[in-house]
């Protein structure tokens, strides 16, 4: 069940930037949206390190690294976009 979870949360997260992206990236709405996807992939990383981590299968122990390479993306998008 956890696992159905967690793959929805970052099916919308996923979702949620592209159409924030494709719509309008510089309003507030937009940086706020960034910035709440941001907060949320450190909260799953930090989740999984205390969880999926202890766990002997490799993709758990990846989840927190990808978590957080995906949350500084975002952030380097983030910077990026409001920058041009």
């Amino acid at each position: 069940m956890e696992w159905i979870v967690e793959g929805m949360t970052l099916i919308f997260l996923g979702l949620l930037t592209i159409i924030v992206t494709k719509t309008d990236t510089e309003s507030k709405l937009a940086r706020n949206v960034y910035v709440s996807i941001v907060s949320m992939l450190f909260s799953l990383a930090i989740v999984s390190v205390f969880t999926g981590f202890r766990i002997d299968f490799l993709p758990y122990k990846l989840c927190p690294v990808i978590f957080t390479m995906s949350a500084i993306l975002t952030i380097i998008g983030m910077k990026s976009k409001s920058s041009t």
